[in-house]
């Protein structure tokens, strides 16, 4: 009741400012106005004094009604305002208020951080002063220590006097207080040995107790963060380099769980992120420099426990006592302090010769740690069951981890892609987004398990990269069926990610969905090539006969079918415009390797064929020419393809005009090879320099009728060129390299069709013309 009083009468002064301003307003106004209607009465007729009172009579008005009551409201205290002269003006008698920025500025830095940076510079002067002291022997050990516990508590009693009045200066003098006396008991045991470990440590544990407890009741984070955190600092500033690390790390466990108490009564989350950075940098610090098996190993694995399950515990604390929302940034913070402690803890068990026949029951351990706590959490029956599915991910993950741990080969591979699947139909199919988020990584995993697969598979074993030698049956081995599960595990989650009855979890993401399509269909395309491709090498590695020339142009082969088949399906079903442009790149790739290496390695069996002393068997059958007629099958099924893909409308004709000339290259370049082949089987010399010349003109004259026919300007453009290159061909290169009949029949024959091709431009220029008008 007397702070609602005070609070009243607060109020009630404020509103009689305000009400005495506004008739120091009003009566102004008044003045104004008499002053006004005086200045125009002076050479001016009563009537036009008359009228010009009526003009400016509204600015005149009498107070509203409202104005009256506010005024009798607050008479007694008009009554007291004193009689303004018309001598000075009223509104500079309004005195101006105060900035408050300035005074909440001030009253920050007087009452809020400088008490701060005093007792941090307190706490920093007194260790500097106790280093010294310990440097020159100025003090005795046990002086030191009285005079330090002498500090401390001194502190606290000041400040615990000053709570009432000075809270705040109060919390911050009793939180270095805390720190000191951490420092001072490090000190008289780690250093000194003035008492027995027992007391030590029990001693700490009271001062935790003490700093939860001032903590609490002053409800100021800053005595926790002083006291707790700050004391991290102790064993670094007064260490001798004694190498005590089960002392420090006791004394950080003993911190932590004072964070660990105060969590359950205090929302104060930056306490615990400062402890958890700390307290894993200083491990893995020491894990990392000073460790050693024989001397560490008890000590460093159950301090590394410990610090895991405090935070975990505190983590849980904030969730179930809380009730918090269970969001990305918890998630990325345990899985920090979860595989923080599996990773360190498989290095230590690694390096023991015990403990790496383990490794796999550890994996379990960690599994079985957050299948207790999901079975805890799903007891609760929690509104946000994010956290739920949280924990029984991490289970699955880590039992995900211990299949390499304790298997080998494919099965662990073939173990991933299935849980990959299931996790991923959960996530989409249940809606329970957190599995999807955990099904992405192990979809990672899979991949890169399959190609260690293959590396130790066909690298090793095949080609001698290793010390196997086991024999394989190609495509009929544990390897090739690795490799088309996972591709069905992938084809699998590519189907339910682009399925319309379950919908991608973050539309505001719309891009994510996009790059998520791109990668899963990606991979899975790569796994289904690379599989076939590999056991293809893998097929004429074994043959006998020379199979150099063959593997090469079959896996060309190979590679035409399989662009061929996926325009084929993104033609008629899929229809996806950015799989479609990286489709066309790839099938336009593949064409050149076909119409380079390919044509190339079908020349050099043709070669085989026609000397069969080449080769080692000395035999060639007809299959060394066969093989040619199979090559361009494939390489002209990818051609018709990829002219139906440029012109499907969701492309939009990206393509098509690049296409034509790239056609017209393809075609007159498998010509060209076709025509060498032949004259090559006949028996003809030179037949790079007379038949080209020729076919190439002829070809030109094609193209020009079929320019005409169809009213396509770039297929002319195509003859012409192509016609221009042969004329160059035909004077910088036939000439010098013919006889006289040859030259003449080349001569002849391009000037025909040069008359030809000129004929039909002059009687078909009206073509020309009506393509110019449109």
């Amino acid at each position: 009741m007397a702070d609602n009083k005070e609070y009243v009468n607060e109020l009630l002064q404020k509103v009689e400012i305000l009400s005495k301003k506004q008739e120091v307003f009003y009566r102004e106004i008044l003045e104004l106005k008499q002053e006004i209607i005086r200045l125009k009465n002076i050479g001016e007729s009563r009537e036009k004094v008359i009228t010009d009172e009526k003009i400016v009579s509204p600015v005149a008005e009498p107070p509203s009604k409202n104005q009256e009551d506010i005024a009798k409201t607050f008479e007694p205290a008009l009554q007291k305002q004193p009689v303004v002269s018309d001598s000075k003006p009223l509104l500079k008698q309004v005195p101006k208020p105060k900035p408050k920025s300035k005074s909440n500025i001030e009253k920050f830095i007087g009452e809020n951080l400088i008490s701060k940076i005093g007792v941090i510079i307190l706490i920093i002067g007194v260790a500097i002063g106790g280093k010294y002291s310990i440097d020159n022997d100025l003090i005795s050990p046990l002086t030191r220590i009285i005079l330090g516990y002498l500090t401390g508590i001194g502190l606290i009693t000041v400040g615990m006097k000053l709570k009432k009045k000075y809270e705040n200066f109060s919390a911050v003098l009793v939180s270095g207080a805390m720190a000191i006396l951490y420092f001072i008991t490090f000190l008289a045991y780690s250093l000194y040995d003035l008492f027995p470990q027992v007391i030590a440590f029990g001693l700490m544990v009271m001062f935790t107790i003490f700093t939860v407890f001032a903590a609490i009741q002053y409800n100021k984070q800053v005595i926790a963060h002083i006291g707790l955190v700050g004391a991290y600092a102790v064993p670094f500033l007064l260490s001798d380099g004694s190498g005590q690390v089960g002392v420090l790390f006791s004394y950080m466990s003993i911190i932590n769980i004072g964070i660990l108490m105060l969590s359950l009564k205090k929302y104060w989350k930056p306490l615990y992120y400062s402890s958890f950075i700390l307290t894993w940098l200083i491990y893995f610090s020491w894990y990392a420099i000073r460790y050693e098996t024989d001397e560490h190993f008890i000590l460093a694995s159950t301090f590394l426990f410990l610090f895991f399950i405090t935070f975990y515990s505190i983590f849980l604390a904030y969730k179930l006592q809380r009730k918090e929302k269970f969001g990305t940034g918890d998630v990325l913070l345990q899985l920090m302090n979860a595989f923080v402690f599996y990773g360190i803890g498989f290095s230590i068990l690694n390096n023991h010769p015990t403990g790496e026949h383990l490794l796999g029951v550890f994996t379990l351990v960690n599994a079985v740690i957050h299948f207790g706590v999901s079975v805890y959490i799903y007891r609760l029956k929690l509104a946000d069951r994010n956290l739920f599915y949280f924990t029984s991910g991490m289970v699955l993950v880590f039992i995900s981890i211990a299949f390499p741990v304790q298997l080998d080969g494919n099965w662990v591979t073939l173990l991933w892609a299935a849980e990959a699947s299931l996790l991923f139909w959960i996530g989409r199919t249940k809606k329970v987004s957190i599995y999807e988020k955990i099904a992405y990584p192990i979809i990672a995993l899979t991949f890169f398990s399959l190609l260690q697969d293959w590396w130790m598979y066909y690298g090793e074993y095949l080609y001698g990269l290793g010390t196997s030698e086991i024999s394989v049956t190609p495509f009929f081995n544990s390897t090739m069926l690795t490799s088309l599960l996972c591709a069905a595990s992938f084809g699998y989650v590519l189907y339910l990610h682009t399925s319309k009855e379950n919908p991608f979890p973050w539309p505001k993401y719309n891009t994510w969905f996009h790059l998520i399509s791109l990668w899963i269909s990606g991979m899975f395309l790569f796994i289904l090539y690379v599989a076939f491709f590999l056991e293809i090498s893998d097929y004429w590695e074994i043959m006998e006969f020379d199979k150099r020339e063959f593997k090469a142009i079959w896996l060309v082969n190979y590679t035409l079918i399989f662009l061929s088949v996926i325009s084929f399906v993104n033609i008629t079903k899929i229809k996806n415009i950015v799989f479609g442009y990286i489709n066309m790149a790839l099938n336009l790739l593949a064409l050149f390797i076909f119409l380079t290496a390919g044509l190339y390695t079908l020349s050099t069996l043709r070669e085989f064929y026609l000397d069969p002393t080449l080769l080692e068997s000395g035999e060639a059958g007809f299959y060394y020419i066969g093989i040619r007629y199979i090559s361009l099958v494939f390489c002209s099924l990818l051609l018709v393809l990829c002219y139906k893909y440029v012109r499907q409308q969701f492309l939009k004709d990206s393509f098509k005009i690049v296409f034509d000339v790239i056609l017209q290259i393809a075609a007159i370049w498998i010509l060209s090879s076709e025509l060498i082949h032949w004259l090559d089987m006949a028996g003809y010399i030179s037949s790079d320099k007379l038949g080209l010349s020729i076919l190439w003109g002829v070809y030109s004259l094609v193209l020009i009728v079929v320019g005409f026919w169809k009213k396509i300007k770039h297929i002319r453009i195509i003859a012409f060129v192509l016609f221009g290159i042969t004329l160059i061909k035909l004077f910088l290169y036939d000439i010098a390299h013919l006889n006289t009949i040859s030259k003449t029949i080349v001569f002849v024959s391009l000037g025909l069709l040069l008359l030809i091709i000129s004929f039909l431009y002059n009687k078909y220029k009206h073509i020309i013309t009506d393509e110019v008008k449109e």
